[in-house]
């Protein structure tokens, strides 16, 4: 248990590690092409102390499990190799995460071990099976993959009681992980370029709310045929100081504002003329009342309005409600928070 918290400080770190060194890298005054060139120096300086920073890293792996290391080499490995990972990821240097996260996690299970095995010999179980358990935490935590790593182990040992811990261990790593940092190395990498890689939960609790959920049902209508003088007078009072202009069927086909009436907000002399359809924006922006909050929010992006129309479909186009942008994201917001709650509690 307390392995999997431990496992799971060291993973956040590792990943905001990475981050942090790529954005200093973009950050350098320095060309891309010659970037890779100055993680490789970099490397090469930590490599030529510590070699064991180089590679996928087996032998230092299998060094752990075999209780060669001391504790302070551990910490200095543990510490040495995120920077190195993190040098070589941020300048496109080259390399992964998979087989950094196992090395780390040796390193963390093994530094844990000689701690535990110190403070309570009688019930330890040796340093090489906190190497294990760390490397099974760390990792899965990492990736965001905890069954693929709890199985992996499992195939490579066979040891059913060693499964068990690192079950534990990983499934404690991966829920701290998910909930004080929010995402994997990969998700977190898509979010950065815009790319929100929600759970399926969330996803689905969000496209069950539609926009007929959380429209308004108090608006205010004309006919196309209704002067302007009406439709000033009308304006003063109607919600959202926005007249919507239907026909006979309920039809929608245009939106009046103050803004739509230009000279004819103050100027009378042409009162006779006017009507509601000449002064309306004809084929406003509009969402369909079964629309998903997802869909909604995207369509107030893009179009610029704070309040859009609602119709019962875009073919009818009879008018049925008023959605405003405020309450279209509050809800957006309140339905992913139940999912995250949800999800907290293991719904």
């Amino acid at each position: 248990m307390l392995l999997g918290l431990v496992s799971a400080v060291v993973a956040i770190v590792f990943m905001r590690a990475t981050m942090f060194a790529s954005d200093v890298a973009e950050r350098t005054p320095l060309p891309p092409w010659a970037r890779p060139a100055a993680g490789g120096l970099m490397i090469g300086i930590i490599a030529i102390f510590y070699p064991h920073v180089l590679g996928v890293g087996y032998e230092a792996t299998n060094a752990a499990l075999m209780e060669e290391f001391s504790l302070w080499m551990l910490i200095v490995l543990i510490v040495l190799k995120t920077a190195a990972t993190a040098i070589s990821l941020g300048t496109g240097f080259g390399g992964g995460v998979f087989s950094p996260s196992l090395f780390i996690g040796a390193m963390v299970g093994g530094a844990y071990g000689i701690v535990a095995t110190n403070a309570f010999p009688e019930l330890s179980s040796g340093h090489g099976a906190y190497t294990i358990i760390g490397m099974g935490a760390v990792a899965g935590a990492v990736l965001g993959a905890p069954i693929s790593t709890i199985l992996m182990v499992f195939e490579l040992t066979g040891d059913y009681a060693i499964t068990i811990a690192v079950m534990i261990s990983t499934s404690v790593a991966s829920i701290i992980t998910q909930q004080v940092h929010g995402y994997s190395f990969f998700t977190w990498q898509l979010a950065r370029r815009g790319i929100v890689v929600s759970g399926a939960h969330d996803v689905g609790l969000i496209r069950s709310t539609t926009v007929r959920d959380v429209m308004a049902l108090e608006y205010e209508t004309v006919t196309p045929e209704t002067s302007i003088a009406t439709v000033r007078n009308r304006l003063l009072t109607a919600p959202f100081g926005e007249l919507f202009v239907v026909d006979g069927d309920g039809r929608l086909s245009g939106v009046i504002t103050y803004a739509d009436l230009h000279e004819a907000a103050f100027d009378t002399s042409h009162d006779a003329e006017l009507t509601a359809a000449k002064v309306a924006r004809a084929r406003p922006t509009v969402l369909a009342a079964d629309e998903t909050l997802e869909s909604a929010v995207k369509m107030f992006s893009t179009s610029g309005e704070v309040n859009l129309p609602v119709v019962d479909s875009k073919e009818t186009m009879r008018l049925v409600g008023v959605a405003q942008e405020h309450a279209v994201i509050l809800a957006f917001h309140r339905a992913l928070d139940q999912a995250r709650a949800e999800q907290r509690l293991g719904l």
